[in-house]
């Protein structure tokens, strides 16, 4: 079998739309043959889970989950289209699961545009001159601040954080993967998370 590389999967990815793993599994089962994954894939309809992304989200669950003896606790909202997808025990296994990543990683936002852009600046900002200060060129400097904004939107927003029982795989896979399947729209509009002990904003 032909070695399956990132950038083979990423390739698929940007052409369909698909979760990280259905890419690498189509990929895997045609030897890395990208035109023949991609025809796997819309056959599976995987590939049309992207063009489900604009639909309304009425309906959904509220899920709260207690973590470490009760130091930790998360609650989180996720929408769907409709009331019998809410009720469906993938879909709610789907937001525990994604309750339990908020409390082992503690993101603050859910996706990258949800950053204040003067916060997203400031954090540039500081990079930028930890990069100089270390007496790299400016122009290394930019490509290296690119390189640590990547790993502060891993940090800080749910969406592109590494899941907890998978390192391969991101929670936006995770969520993909699930309105691929389902055949619905699932947003996470919120949560929110507390932990004992720490200060109040």
């Amino acid at each position: 079998m032909a070695e399956i590389t990132a950038q083979m999967v990423k390739e698929l990815r940007d052409s369909t739309g698909a979760p990280f793993i259905d890419c690498k599994k189509a990929l895997e089962e045609v030897s890395g043959d990208l035109e023949k994954a991609l025809d796997i894939l819309k056959i599976r309809g995987v590939a049309k889970a992207s063009k489900k992304v604009g639909r309304d989200t009425p309906e959904g669950i509220v899920m709260s989950y207690i973590h470490a003896g009760g130091k930790i606790g998360v609650m989180i909202e996720i929408n769907c289209e409709t009331d019998f997808v809410a009720r469906n025990g993938e879909f709610q296994a789907f937001a525990r699961e994604v309750a339990m990543q908020i409390a082992a990683s503690n993101p603050r936002y859910i996706s990258k545009d949800q950053i204040p852009e003067a916060e997203l600046e400031r954090e540039k900002e500081v990079m930028k001159a930890q990069v100089l200060e270390s007496g790299k060129p400016a122009e290394i400097a930019q490509k290296m601040v690119e390189g640590k904004i990547g790993k502060y939107y891993e940090e800080v927003c749910l969406l592109n954080q590494t899941y907890i029982r998978d390192a391969k795989l991101k929670i936006d896979d995770l969520l993909q993967a699930l309105i691929a399947k389902i055949g619905e729209n699932i947003k996470i509009r919120r949560f929110v998370r507390f932990q004992l002990g720490e200060p109040l904003d």
